[in-house]
């Protein structure tokens, strides 16, 4: 590879991420809907066909950013997990559960980005789903160590899901091998409740409601830890 050659690469991969830290800095004021290359090549001081070298339109963009969350939130949560003792299987959800609201609450317009409203006009390719799940795996994981432990044990307080939910359960079960379908689902449960507990933090449908957030936050993933097996839903000390 010739020097000039690296020299333009580098130059190109600087563009690149000036683009999309400008687009980040739009979403905050903008929204993703009103996200333009056109202000951005401005911004620059680029005319507006030489953006679309980098990205040829604005869905383009979008998946960079989309992509890019993802993957920042995915590795908040892997750092998390990796910091806890491998065989506190509570702790660690319950640590993982705070990496994704600390994460959010400290990027509020790239999670809206994730799990706000649809984009009008957006599909989000599958380039997508690699960054997507690395938090959805290390939930996973958590629960798959647990049952290798021995140390997962739902209690026994509400019947098991149908077995017309048995196919829904294999597909899941991917990410959480040797879960039995019980768990599967009330994993499930835990999971769309930590994102909807987080949505409602940033999105402000707490406001004028709770005050001890942060204890709350706790108390209930700590509850849901305990529905699924991980140890006791009793209050934390």
């Amino acid at each position: 590879m010739t020097a000039s050659r690296t020299a333009r690469e580098r130059v190109r991969a600087e563009l690149t991420k000036e683009i999309a830290d400008i687009a980040r800095r739009q979403l905050a004021t903008e929204g993703a809907g009103g996200l333009s290359l056109r202000a951005i090549a401005r911004e620059m001081g680029m005319v507006s066909s030489a953006i679309y070298r980098y990205f040829p339109s604005r869905d383009d963009l979008l998946t960079t950013l989309i992509i890019d969350g993802y993957n920042a939130l995915g590795e908040a949560v892997e750092q998390a997990d990796a910091a806890c003792d491998p065989g506190d299987h509570l702790g660690r959800w319950l640590t993982v559960c705070h990496a994704v609201r600390d994460w959010a609450l400290a990027h509020p317009h790239e999670y809206a980005l994730l799990y706000g409203s649809p984009v009008p006009g957006y599909q989000a390719p599958m380039d997508t789903v690699e960054a997507r799940v690395r938090d959805t795996i290390v939930f996973g994981r958590i629960l798959t160590d647990a049952q290798a432990a021995g140390a997962l044990e739902p209690p026994d307080f509400a019947p098991g899901p149908p077995s017309s939910l048995a196919h829904d359960a294999a597909a899941v079960r991917s990410v959480m091998p040797g879960v039995s379908d019980l768990v599967i689902f009330r994993a499930l449960n835990a999971w769309t409740g930590l994102f909807g507990w987080v949505s409602f933090e940033v999105f402000g449908q707490f406001n004028n409601t709770l005050v001890n957030r942060a204890t709350a936050f706790e108390h209930t993933m700590r509850t849901s830890g305990g529905l699924m097996g991980l140890g006791s839903p009793a209050a934390a000390p």
